[in-house]
């Protein structure tokens, strides 16, 4: 007899788990304001991308993001 395999559950990130990583990618973002032109040349950015990535909504965080907040 055969078996179908289930796929994996996929985890489910609770209602106030999402509420506090999106208070956390909002802090991110806006962090980047605070950084000088030297800071933003280390991690690849410039000051117009900086400020691009400030002014996103918190909810479209990026998924490889949530996924290592899991």
């Amino acid at each position: 007899m055969f078996t179908l395999a289930r796929p994996a559950a996929t985890p489910r990130i609770s209602l106030l788990r999402r509420f506090f990583v999106a208070l956390a990618l909002r802090r991110q973002r806006h962090s980047l304001l605070a950084l000088d032109a030297h800071m933003l040349r280390d991690i690849g950015l410039t000051r117009d991308q900086a400020r691009a990535e400030a002014a996103l909504p918190f909810w479209p965080a990026p998924e490889h993001w949530l996924a290592h907040q899991r």
